[in-house]
């Protein structure tokens, strides 16, 4: 069982670097649909050639038959894609920190109403006291690690405020949706990495799309004057992108919705405290005894989840 904690965390810390390099790339495509297009199209790729070296079954007939194509086949990429565009504009309007707060707030009500009415074939985890307990001390773990000063909240009210608010708490409910999904289509198939394959190449369609429709150019600038030269590192988001969906859709089964989601964010919310307090390729924010309470608070939220 530890195993799988560590795992969920190591999956979790993969993607704030992969935010990083999708925001580097997108320095290059001047444009965030583009960059997402490019990296979801790399883990694409990636994940077809791991399928054809230990899924390949998944070239025969016989792997297809007695299945139907359900909605697990195409959801769970358009919620990827969903929860990415709902970033793409809470972000903006809302802040980092609020954007963070909103929706990790809807992950874990729609994680938890997951677990506890067995939504969309999930096994079914009742609801305890203690798990409540738990739910409450994750959300003042949250609030501490993205602490908002009062000035700058009473800056950003205005008529709209509180609908974005309500959309990101909305645009959170994804995550826990699409790895319940994804992990449907797993059990269903047999394989884990044909249902990541699956997901990715629906997300890779839609963002392909929502390129040509608002930035209509599939330009890449090799160079740009401030940054210099595109480096092939900048490519590889999608590759951490798969770790982190094929080890949700692992997890979903053992841990359920809600703490599969929590564990995730854990290693979030650390590894983003990691490149904050070394700077790695952001300016230095070094950790805060606020910051490592509310690190402390999840973990106790996590376990009370977990034993109860």
């Amino acid at each position: 069982m530890i195993f799988l904690f560590i795992l969920g965390i190591v999956a979790g810390m993969m993607v704030p670097i992969q935010t990083s390099i999708n925001s580097r790339l997108g320095r290059y495509t001047e444009s965030s649909f583009y960059a997402s297009t490019i990296s979801f199209f790399v883990g694409t790729i990636f994940l077809f050639i791991l399928n054809i070296i230990f899924n390949t079954q998944m070239f025969t007939s016989s792997f297809y038959a007695g299945h139907s194509f359900n909605y697990h086949w195409w959801v769970g990429g358009l919620l990827g894609v969903c929860f990415l565009t709902g970033n793409l504009l809470l972000l903006p309007r809302l802040g980092a920190a609020l954007t963070v707060v909103m929706t990790v707030a809807g992950q874990i009500i729609m994680g938890v109403f997951i677990d506890t009415f067995g939504l969309l074939g999930a096994s079914h985890h009742a609801f305890t006291f203690f798990k409540g307990v738990g739910i409450v001390i994750l959300f003042f773990g949250i609030l501490l690690m993205n602490y908002i000063p009062k000035s700058k909240l009473e800056d950003k009210v205005n008529p709209t405020f509180y609908l974005w608010l309500v959309a990101g708490f909305v645009f959170g409910f994804a995550p826990p949706l699409q790895t319940t999904i994804n992990s449907g289509l797993s059990q269903q198939m047999g394989s884990s990495l044909f249902a990541s394959l699956v997901s990715f190449s629906v997300g890779t369609i839609a963002l392909f799309i929502l390129t040509l429709i608002f930035n209509r150019s599939l330009k890449i600038k090799t160079i740009q004057p401030n940054i210099g030269k595109i480096k092939p590192v900048y490519f590889i988001g999608g590759i951490l992108g798969v770790v982190f969906v094929t080890s949700n859709i692992i997890l979903m089964p053992f841990l359920g919705a809600a703490l599969t989601t929590i564990v995730a964010m854990l290693g979030q919310m650390l590894m983003g405290v990691i490149i904050d307090h070394f700077g790695l390729g952001v300016p230095k924010n070094r950790i805060t005894l606020r910051k490592f309470i509310g690190l402390i608070a999840i973990a106790i939220g996590i376990i009370l989840l977990r034993l109860f």
